[in-house]
């Protein structure tokens, strides 16, 4: 929890990222100090030194074609919760 929202924003647009009104950003996972507890694929991972099984395949990183999908909910009325829908996207291959 190095940025706040504001930084975050700020840091992607500076770099070329557009921002629109109702648009949804991952800003990672905030994860636990147990094993158990870890969020974000890199740190399930401990930084590709330890392999986790997805789909009956071994794997560290995100590979060129996997697809990346990310939902948000927040507090409702009653002890309920909004949800916002989902985003998916393809990781591609970097351009050369």
């Amino acid at each position: 929890m190095y940025w706040s929202p504001a930084q975050m924003l700020a840091h992607m647009t500076v770099n070329g990222a557009s921002a629109r009104t109702g648009d949804l950003f991952a800003s990672g996972t905030v994860s636990g100090p147990e094993k158990h507890q870890r969020g974000a694929f890199i740190e399930l991972t401990w930084g590709g030194r330890e392999p986790v099984t997805v789909k009956g395949e071994e794997r560290t990183f995100l590979e060129d074609g996997d697809e990346v999908t990310i939902s948000a909910t927040a507090p409702g009325a009653a002890g309920g919760r909004i949800g916002f829908g989902e985003v998916t996207g393809t990781i591609l291959p970097a351009r050369g």
